[in-house]
């Protein structure tokens, strides 16, 4: 082997698992816990709070306006306000991304919702469905591809964002990138981007597999037009 750098295969091989915080392996999970928790507590509180705002429509405009202003608030000061409350741990991290996670997902929600034809919801109380029954065998169905297709936009802004966290030592992947700007290598960065787009196509990936398998009926519909 010569004097020079290692490849990128090699450098690899030497910093997948270290048995270090820094090893590619961690920061890879890491990378994972901070972007996924986020997506999950944004759905969580979204739906409810969607559901709230089209049963109270005065709720929506005010909280719609709230959720625009978080969502236009730039994640490293933010992180930065943080600090002085949560640490430097991932909270710090999660918090504002389940925020802009909230500002993507409440008019998702709203906004599928809304698509439910009134002769479906009229034919489901003629059929003496309670609203929580309607609710949930009507019109949370027809609203899902609507919602996924938030949550898909959730799930890859998220994931990116969180190298952005790196800047306060939170970042997961992104601090191979921090770790390539303090000593000018290239692996880390190609690696560190590689793994957060696979990782962004993958997310995207299962959530597109999980918009066909909840909506079947799309397909058939597409398939009886073709």
């Amino acid at each position: 082997m010569g004097d020079g750098p290692p490849s990128i295969w090699e450098w690899i091989a030497r910093n997948w698992d270290t048995g270090r915080v820094g090893s590619i392996k961690n920061l890879l999970l890491d990378h994972l816990t901070m972007s996924l928790v986020p997506i999950v507590l944004a759905l969580v509180v979204a739906l409810p709070l969607g559901l709230a705002c089209v049963r109270w429509r005065w709720l929506y405009q005010p909280t719609s306006g709230l959720m625009n202003v978080v969502y236009a608030l730039p994640s490293l000061p933010v992180f930065m306000l943080l600090i002085s409350v949560t640490g430097l741990s991932q909270t710090t991290v999660i918090i504002p991304l389940t925020f802009y996670g909230m500002a993507v997902l409440i008019p998702a929600v709203v906004d599928g919702l809304a698509s439910v034809p009134d002769h479906v919801r009229q034919s489901a109380v003629a059929m003496g469905f309670t609203p929580l029954r309607r609710l949930i065998s009507v019109e949370l169905p027809i609203a899902v591809p609507v919602v996924l297709a938030g949550l898909r936009v959730v799930a890859v802004s998220s994931i990116s964002l969180v190298s952005v966290g790196a800047l306060i030592g939170q970042g997961g992947l992104g601090g191979l990138f921090t770790r390539a700007y303090q000593n000018p290598f290239m692996p880390p960065v190609i690696v560190g981007i590689v793994l957060i787009v696979a990782l962004a196509l993958v997310a995207d990936g299962l959530l597109v597999l999980a918009q066909r398998l909840l909506t079947p009926w799309v397909r058939a519909r597409k398939g009886a037009g073709s």
